[in-house]
C-alpha cells in the first residue's frame, strides 16, 4: 500500500540530526528530574489472617487491600474469579429488549446493519456483533465511519445509505448514545435502531437526567435507570453481553468464543482491570491461544510475539496500537477484515501493513509531541494548569495519541486541537484529579460537539473560540498545586532480601496488570550502586550490580534514559529506588533481577 507514505515534512523532522538528538537528551533529562511525590500506600487490614485464610504471603494481602478489597467474596473472587462469576446481562436496562428485538429480526430475516466505530473497541465491538448475529443465521453487514470524511459515530448519510440498501435495522455499538438527530432521522425512514453504548449519557440541561436517544432500545449501563450493577464495561464488553443474552434467548450455544475480542477491547480501550472487566480481560487471553482468526495470528508473527505467552502489555502497547493505526491513517475496515478473513496469506499481507501503518503513526506522533514541546516551552501556555496545545497541521487521527504524551511529560490535563475539514477537532487526556467531561460541561457554549468521560474527552469548535476555549478551562479550572504534582504509589517498601521465586509466582495471581490494577510497586532505600554499564544501540538498557543495606547483593535493570541516569547516580553513594522484581533466564539458568521503575 502507498496511501499512507509519510508526508516529506515528516520525514525530514523524523531525521536523526544531531540538534534534535540532543535536544531530545536535555528533553528526556528534565523530564526525568521532574518532581514526583512518593507515597507509601497505608491501608490497614489483618494482613496476617488474610493470608493464612487464602494461603498466600502477607505482602500479597497487603497488595490485595491496596487494591481496596475488604471483604472475604470481594478477594475470593478477585483471585478465583471466572465466568461464572460475571453478573447477570439481563440486569442492564434495555438488554432483554434489544435481544428480543434482534432475535425477531433474524427469524424474519430482515436486514441488519452494525455501526461501530474507527478505534479498537469500535472494531471489536463490530467483530463481535456480526460474528455472533451471523452465526445466528442473520442478514448483518456492517458499516464503520471514516474518522476524517464522517467523523465520530452516526451521519446522516450513513442512515440514507442504510434506508436505499433496504436495511430494516440499525444496531450500534461504541456509539450511539448522543445521536439523537440521526437516530431520529432514521426511525422518521422507517427503521428500527438499536443503540450498544458504554459513554457518558448527555444530560437535559433543566434538570440532569438523562437524554436519551428515541432508538427502540438504549443498551448502556451508565443510564440513571440501569440498574445493572458494574458501569465500567467497554463497548465490546456490551456488545458480547448482548451476545451471551441472545444466544440464550434462541437455544444456542458458542457465544464465549467472542470473549478474547471483547478482552483486546477491553486492554485497548484502557477500560479499569477491576471487577468484571479483570475476568473479562484474564478469561479472555487464557483462550486467546485457541482463537481460530488467522488474522490475530498473523498479527502477532508478524510482530514477533508467542501468541501462547500474551500478556496484557502486548495487547495494549503492541497489538493493539496496529489495530487503532489503520483506523488513524487509513480505514478502520482494514482491520477489521483482518480479524474476518479466514485466508492466511491475506491475514500475512493485511498484517504487514498494518505494522507498516503503526511505524508511520508512530513517526507522526514523535514530531507532533516534539511540535507540541516547543510551543509550551517558548509560548505563554507553561504556567496553565490546563494545557490546551493548537497544532494546525497535526494529523486529527493522532491527537489523542499526543495529548496523552505531553500529560506524561508535564502531569496536566491537555488538549490538543488540529485543523479539520469542518472548524478545529481535538482530543483531550486528563489527570486523575481533574475531571474532564465534566469541566468541558461547563463551557458547552463554546463547542460545536464534545463527549468522553473524566479522562478523555474529544471536541469540535470554530477556530476563533480556541483561545478563548484555553481561557476559559483555565479560569475555572480548581486544581491546586499540590494536584499538578505526580503521586508514586508506594504498594510496600519491601526489601529486596525478602523476595523468593516463589513470591514472584506468587504475585502472578494478581494479573492481568493495567488501569486500575496496576503492576504491584515495590521500594527500598540505602541501596548502592557498586557497577554499572549502558547497553543496547539506543543506550536505553542500564545493567546494575546493587547492594542493599542488610548487605544483599541483587543484579538490577534499568529500562529508559540510561545516560540521564547514570548523570544523576554521579557522586551520589546511596539512592533509593521504585522495583519491581522478575525472575530472568539466560542461558538455562534463571536468576532474580529487580527491575529499577524509579529513583531519588
Amino acid at each position: 500500500m502507498h496511501v499512507y507514505v509519510l508526508p516529506q515534512a515528516v520525514k525530514a523532522a523524523c531525521g536523526s540530526s544531531f540538534t534534535w538528538q540532543a535536544k531530545e537528551k536535555e528533553e528526556q533529562l528534565l523530564e526525568e528530574q521532574r518532581k514526583k511525590k512518593w507515597i507509601v500506600m497505608a491501608k490497614r487490614a489483618d494482613f496476617a489472617a488474610i493470608a493464612a485464610h487464602f494461603h498466600i504471603d502477607p505482602v500479597t494481602a497487603r497488595l490485595l487491600r491496596n487494591r481496596d478489597l475488604t471483604t472475604v467474596e470481594e478477594i475470593e473472587m478477585y483471585l478465583h474469579g471466572d465466568l461464572s462469576s460475571l453478573h447477570d446481562a439481563r440486569k442492564m436496562k434495555d438488554m432483554e429488549k434489544a435481544a428480543a428485538l434482534l432475535e425477531q429480526k433474524i427469524r424474519e430475516k430482515q436486514k441488519i446493519r452494525i455501526m461501530g466505530d474507527y478505534d479498537c473497541d469500535g472494531i471489536m465491538s463490530t467483530c463481535i456483533l456480526l460474528k455472533g448475529l451471523t452465526g445466528l443465521g442473520a442478514l448483518a453487514d456492517y458499516r464503520i465511519p471514516d474518522r476524517i470524511k464522517d467523523g465520530y459515530g452516526l451521519n446522516d448519510t450513513m442512515i440514507q445509505h442504510a434506508k436505499e440498501d433496504g436495511i430494516d435495522t440499525i444496531l450500534t455499538c461504541d456509539n450511539g448514545i448522543s445521536a439523537e438527530k440521526e437516530i431520529r432521522l432514521a426511525k422518521d425512514l422507517g427503521m428500527t435502531v438499536i443503540v450498544t453504548d458504554h459513554h457518558e449519557v448527555p444530560k437535559r440541561e433543566e434538570d440532569g437526567s438523562d437524554r436519551l436517544p428515541p432508538a427502540d432500545a438504549v443498551v448502556n449501563p451508565h443510564r440513571q435507570d440501569c440498574a445493572y450493577p458494574f458501569q465500567g464495561l467497554c463497548g465490546a464488553g456490551i456488545a458480547y453481553k448482548l451476545m451471551t443474552v441472545l444466544y440464550g434467548r434462541m437455544g444456542k450455544m458458542g457465544s464465549e468464543v467472542l470473549l478474547p475480542y471483547a478482552a483486546v477491547a477491553t486492554i485497548t480501550d484502557v477500560m479499569d482491570l477491576v471487577e468484571e472487566n479483570r475476568i473479562l480481560v484474564k478469561e479472555g487471553l487464557r483462550m486467546l491461544p485457541g482463537l481460530d482468526n488467522p488474522g490475530l495470528s498473523a498479527l502477532f508473527e508478524e510482530n514477533g510475539i508467542d501468541i501462547s505467552e500474551v500478556s496484557a502489555y502486548h495487547i495494549g502497547f503492541i497489538i493493539g496500537p496496529c489495530l487503532n493505526a489503520s483506523g488513524r491513517l487509513y480505514t478502520a475496515s482494514l482491520a477489521l477484515k483482518l480479524l474476518l478473513t479466514k485466508d492466511k496469506k491475506e491475514a500475512q499481507r493485511i498484517a504487514g501493513e498494518l505494522v507498516e501503518l503503526n511505524a508511520s503513526r508512530k513517526a507522526m506522533t514523535e514530531q507532533g509531541v516534539r511540535e507540541a514541546k516547543v510551543m509550551i516551552e517558548t509560548g505563554n501556555l507553561k504556567k496553565d494548569k490546563v494545557l490546551v496545545v493548537y497544532l494546525p497541521d497535526c494529523h486529527e487521527s493522532i491527537a489523542g495519541i499526543i495529548a496523552g504524551r505531553i500529560r506524561e511529560a508535564y502531569y496536566r490535563p491537555v488538549y490538543v486541537l488540529t485543523d479539520a475539514e469542518n472548524g478545529v477537532k481535538g482530543s483531550g487526556r486528563s489527570i486523575e484529579e481533574y475531571d474532564m467531561y465534566a469541566n468541558l460541561a461547563r463551557c458547552a457554549d463554546l463547542l460545536d460537539r464534545f463527549g468522553g468521560h473524566k479522562m478523555a474527552a474529544g471536541v469540535s469548535l470554530a477556530p476563533e473560540k480556541v483561545d478563548e476555549f484555553r481561557k476559559r478551562l483555565n479560569a475555572d479550572c480548581a486544581l491546586t498545586e499540590e494536584d499538578l504534582i505526580e503521586k508514586i504509589r508506594i504498594d510496600v517498601p519491601m526489601p529486596i532480601s525478602y523476595v523468593t521465586p516463589e513470591l514472584i509466582e506468587e504475585f502472578s495471581l494478581l494479573e492481568p496488570f493495567g488501569k486500575g490494577n496496576t503492576k504491584p510497586v515495590f521500594a527500598e532505600k540505602n541501596v548502592r550502586v557498586l557497577a554499572y554499564r549502558i547497553v543496547g544501540a539506543n543506550r536505553n538498557v542500564m545493567k546494575l550490580k546493587l547492594r542493599t543495606a542488610d548487605q544483599y547483593m541483587a543484579d538490577g535493570v534499568f529500562f529508559g534514559n540510561a545516560d540521564a541516569f547514570a548523570q544523576w547516580l554521579s557522586g551520589r553513594e546511596e539512592i533509593a529506588i521504585l522495583y519491581s522484581p522478575r525472575l530472568n533466564t539466560f542461558r538455562g539458568v534463571t536468576s532474580l533481577e529487580i527491575r529499577i521503575d524509579g529513583y531519588c
